[in-house]
């Protein structure tokens, strides 16, 4: 077998082959150790391609089963492009190291097999491969520890020798099985020769009976051996080839006996050889022991073999294999003193190169002593100059002291006159005091008298806001609270999906034994029933009986399930994300303008920011909305829910305890930097910023919101950024600096103070008149119409939906106070 291997790849006995993968770091410093003990032969890299079987595909792994040939083909494509920048890299890496270097890549599905394959098909002969990955060696490995190592080691081909290697050192080596002259022929270049074994001499003795000759028995002939000098390899042992049977020696006998004092004399010669210096033993004792072997080779025809002969011939073949071991010694003396030799040049270098860098590492102190010299020399001229100065600052600290006398007697005069004025301002503090109680006195009585106004106007002006429902009505629009209509559960209570007088709702039902869910009912209703904007959520109504309170429903859930496509929903594309953010911020405007006193949300976060149906922002959860600069911030951090919002909250708020508008502007912060990149709030304003410093901000962008312009992308995370600022008073202004940016990207404007205008929201308009609806009504399919529109829909004959043309349950519409009173609100704006 390995005789076939060898005669059809007879050009890689001078190759090794390394065996290297994807990973060019892990690569390299198995190339490394292979260039180094290559001894100036050929490298050949070996690469087995493995396609890939999931291809990337919405940023997730898809089998190629389950897409197009083409797309496969591609990704595969690319893959190979890839290969090739890999192997050329190792190229280059042999090509700076000075060594011929060659390729020899497979695609298979198995790297391990492949690389088996290879060395079947090519006989490879010397392979260096990696044992295991980086973080698995450790000095005490002694053997391959990847499953790749183990299955070559087990499977290759027996001739194979294989060098084991990891993180540059030599872990394991499976020597080739070719039997011990094979592998000394490979390692040393050393051809040696068979032993001569007396014991199978083509002369033997035989008995000699009294008054016969027996003649000896010949069988097969030994061919004679010599000793040839070779430039690289040292002293080879080789045997001439024998054809056409047995040859008969020379030194013959014609009539059957030996010439015994040829014989003895050339014996006498072989000692005095063997006299001779050491170097002269090694070659002479040999030449002449197979010398005497070649002339031993006698075939007598006839006559009887003496005994002193055959002893003398013994005697010759032992020394001639003594010889020929002492000459293999020898070269194997000479081959480690080469080594040697190239060791110790190899040390030399090392030292050269070192003194070098000592000569380098002393010229520089050399010359940063002569620097620091310099430097000392200007010191000390600075010094002298500032000695200078200082003489004359002396001179003129003594016109000073001159003055400072004259001062302080005119300082003396002065005092005296304040003494007289501070008791005249202390007799002015005692009057104003007097006047400031009979002021606070006033104050509270005003106070009092305003709160007790306020809480009869509140009354009267919220019950148009929202409807009064009973507990009776809940139960039915719930199904009995079914399990199967829950749609939301959380610190707050339960919320459920119902349907309520004809209209499709969503019920909060706030837990009734808690203090903290009734102080949020109240907080909450307070808080909707005088607030009406686009952005925040409507309240319908409430059940005051069980803290029930009822919500338009809005079927898109929270900006947190959308940026996370819960339930698979399809990601928001970037102008939706542009424009949540535009309408979020116009709500926050909104809060932080109101009258008297300004409104802060404190845990915006976007679990607590709804989508109607059209992806409108809907803000919510107002049962913890505090007053700027209130005394209920310890309230609110209690309150809040500490594992979802606490990477929203403002740290200058959780480490002070002041609760103020620019708290809200910092959640606002995190809640764009969500939008622009997907990833979790934890830790997301380091890694943008680090994207900004770098120049990396598109591959930070979250690809499933479609090519985000990259301008508008760039000045979008810087105003986050800024929104992120530890210190509040560093924080941007919402409307001077957050809604002007934001102004221009958005799809509608709303309106800010008296200064701005917004367009017509598009749920203001009825969708058959297409005009701003005086008295919405809300549908069996629930829309909503003007309530003349629809009467006249439904007059015509229609009994089918005006906008999805399927039937109607019914034709009885429910009025929409809460959008009635909303439509009126921002009609009756300036």
């Amino acid at each position: 077998m390995r005789d076939e291997i060898m005669a059809r790849t007879p050009s890689h006995d001078d190759t090794i082959f390394v065996a290297l993968g994807k990973d060019l770091k892990e690569g390299d410093t198995v190339l490394m150790w292979a260039l180094h003990n290559s001894k100036g032969r050929k490298i050949c890299i070996i690469h087995i391609h493995q396609p890939d079987q999931r291809i990337p595909l919405m940023g997730s792994k898809v089998s190629i089963s389950k897409v197009g040939d083409h797309q496969v083909r591609a990704h595969h494509e690319n893959e190979r492009q890839l290969m090739h920048k890999i192997l050329d890299k190792y190229i280059w890496t042999c090509a700076q190291a000075g060594a011929r270097a060659e390729e020899l890549h497979l695609e298979m599905d198995s790297i391990e097999k492949g690389i088996v394959q290879i060395i079947s098909e090519y006989g490879i002969k010397w392979l260096v491969m990696g044992a295991a990955a980086k973080k698995s060696y450790s000095r005490k490995m002694t053997e391959p520890k990847s499953k790749k190592a183990k299955y070559v080691h087990l499977k290759a081909p027996s001739f194979c020798h294989i060098w084991f290697v990891c993180k540059g050192h030599l872990i394991h080596t499976r020597e080739s099985k070719l039997g011990r002259v094979d592998v000394e022929m490979e390692s040393s270049s050393l051809q040696a020769s068979p032993c001569i074994d007396t014991a199978h001499s083509p002369l033997r003795s035989d008995s000699v009976t009294e008054g016969h000759n027996v003649r000896p028995q010949l069988n097969d002939y030994v061919p004679a051996y010599r000793m040839d000098r070779s430039e690289n390899h040292g002293m080879e042992l080789s045997a001439p080839s024998v054809s056409g049977g047995v040859t008969p020696p020379s030194r013959l006998n014609i009539e059957g006996s030996i010439d015994w004092d040829t014989l003895s004399r050339r014996c006498s010669s072989v000692g005095s050889h063997f006299s001779t210096s050491q170097s002269e033993i090694i070659e002479d004792s040999a030449s002449i022991s197979l010398a005497r072997i070649e002339e031993s080779e006698i075939i007598i025809e006839e006559g009887i073999m003496k005994d002193e002969l055959y002893d003398r011939l013994k005697k010759f073949m032992m020394e001639a294999e003594s010889s020929r071991q002492e000459a293999y010694e020898e070269s194997i003396r000479r081959k480690k003193a080469e080594k040697d030799v190239i060791d110790a040049i190899h040390r030399a270098k090392v030292c050269e190169s070192m003194l070098a860098e000592e000569l380098r590492y002393q010229k520089e102190i050399e010359e940063a002593l002569a620097r620091d010299k310099e430097e000392v020399e200007k010191v000390k001229y600075q010094l002298d100059e500032v000695m200078k100065e200082l003489e004359v600052a002396q001179d003129q600290k003594s016109i000073l002291d001159c003055q400072i006398a004259n001062f302080t007697q005119s300082v003396e005069k002065l005092e005296q006159e304040m003494f007289s004025t501070i008791e005249l301002l202390q007799k002015c503090r005692n009057a104003r005091d007097e006047l400031k109680v009979e002021l606070d006195n006033a104050l509270k009585v005003a106070k009092e008298l305003r709160k007790k106004q306020d809480e009869k106007t509140s009354n009267s002006s919220a019950s148009q806001y929202f409807s009064e429902f009973s507990f009776a009505e809940i139960e039915v629009a719930t199904s009995s609270f079914d399990e199967s209509l829950k749609i939301g559960e959380g610190r707050y209570g339960i919320i459920y999906k119902g349907l309520l007088r004809h209209t499709q709702v969503a019920i909060k039902m706030l837990h009734p034994n808690s203090l903290q869910g009734l102080l949020e009912f109240q907080h909450e209703v307070n808080i909707l029933s005088k607030l009406r904007h686009p952005n925040l959520a409507t309240l319908i109504g409430v059940c005051e009986e069980e803290l029930i309170l009822v919500y338009e429903y809005l079927p898109n859930g929270s900006l947190e399930d959308r940026i996370n496509c819960k339930d698979n929903t399809f990601p928001l594309s970037w102008q939706t994300r542009i424009r949540i953010a535009v309408e979020l911020c116009s709500a926050l405007i909104f809060l932080h303008s109101s009258s008297p006193r300004v409104l802060v949300h404190g845990v915006l976060n976007p679990a607590n920011i709804l989508l109607d149906a059209n992806f409108v922002v809907k803000l919510n959860d107002f049962g913890i909305c505090r007053d700027e600069f209130s005394d209920n911030s310890t309230t609110l951090f209690t309150r809040a829910d500490p594992g979802r919002t606490f990477v929203y909250m403002d740290p200058e708020f959780l480490a002070t305890g002041e609760l103020t508008s620019k708290s809200d502007v910092y959640s606002f912060g995190i809640t764009l930097l969500r939008l622009l990149t997907g990833r979790p709030a934890s830790g997301i304003t380091k890694e943008v910023l680090c994207a900004l410093d770098e120049g990396n901000l598109k591959d930070l962008l979250d690809p499933t919101a479609g090519d985000w312009p990259f301008v508008q992308a760039k000045q979008l995370a810087h105003l986050a950024i800024s929104c992120c600022e530890t210190k509040s008073r560093r924080r941007p202004d919402l409307v001077s600096d957050v809604w002007r940016m934001l102004k221009p990207m958005g799809a509608s404007y709303f309106q800010l103070g008296s200064k701005e205008f917004c367009q017509i929201p598009s749920y203001f308009i009825c969708p058959i008149f297409q005009e701003i609806m005086q008295d919405p009504v809300v549908a069996a399919d629930g829309f909503t119409y003007e309530a003349e529109a629809l009467k006249g829909w439904l007059e015509t004959g229609h009994d089918t939906s005006p906008m999805t043309n399927l039937k109607l349950a019914h034709c009885n519409p429910v009025p929409n106070h809460a959008l009635r009173s909303t439509i009126q609100e921002w009609l009756q704006q300036p």
